[in-house]
């Protein structure tokens, strides 16, 4: 038996998904209110980390419990036990060949910048990015540069093996947030890079601000090199929003 989660968290007081020793992470949250309710260790796997400050409006994750624990209403349960930082916002039972990571053919990031300079509301502190005021054209002409399949070396920080930094981005958008101030930039594609929105997104502010012009993002995906780019967009702007699956696989 497998149980499907899909999930939202606020990642503020979180050191990301990663299960680490001494560390207050999302999956070993998780796995103590899995254990309570299973009476034995069980192990949950996401669609893939998120860093710490991240957000999540859409990650999803899997695991087996025992035989014994098939009829329990899992988001019920889990959410009776989870701090309020965290919320099942589905559960289902799924085939045994699922797995959130291995199985996912596509997610959207969504990266939140607010573009006063000098005011920003305290309940928003944790989900923007304030940049100051930003060239919304120059940013758009950049992200064309983004589509299709590209070695976004460039665009990946250190820290996690990958048999290939080539990865294809299927669509973007620059959307409004939930008040005037905010721009919201989306991002969908086959997989990411360690920090690979985050440095788009460090790109793209620059860009924004003028510090370069458009055909930076070009120069920097030929580049392939990550030492001359812009700097890593802290986390707190980031969520998760979205992880796609097969369509055979609600």
């Amino acid at each position: 038996m497998r149980v499907k989660l899909t999930l939202a968290y606020d990642g503020t007081d979180f050191h990301g998904w990663q299960l680490q020793k001494n560390s207050n992470t999302i999956q070993g949250i998780m796995e103590q209110a899995l254990e309570k309710i299973c009476s034995m260790p069980i192990r949950i796997h996401g669609s893939g980390r998120t860093d710490s400050g991240t957000h999540a409006l859409g990650q999803v994750a899997h695991f087996d419990p025992p035989s014994d624990r098939s009829d329990i209403p899992w988001q019920k349960a889990l959410n009776s036990i989870l701090p309020t930082s965290i919320r099942v916002i589905k559960a289902r039972i799924t085939d045994e060949n699922f797995h959130a990571r291995f199985s996912c053919i596509s997610k959207t990031y969504s990266y939140t910048l607010w573009t006063e300079p000098d005011f920003l509301y305290p309940q928003r502190r944790h989900f923007v990015w304030q940049t100051g005021r930003v060239d919304l054209h120059l940013m758009e002409q950049a992200a064309k540069h983004l589509l299709g399949k590209q070695n976004f070396k460039s665009f990946m920080n250190k820290g996690t093996a990958v048999n290939s930094t080539c990865r294809e981005i299927f669509s973007y958008s620059f959307d409004p947030g939930l008040y005037p101030q905010e721009l919201v930039f989306r991002i969908k594609a086959d997989g990411f890079l360690k920090q690979m929105v985050r440095n788009i997104m460090g790109a793209l502010a620059d860009i924004g601000r003028k510090k370069y012009p458009p055909d930076y993002m070009a120069w920097l995906i030929r580049l392939k090199n990550r030492k001359n780019a812009s700097a890593t967009a802290p986390a707190k702007g980031l969520c998760l929003e979205k992880v796609e699956y097969p369509g055979h696989i609600d």
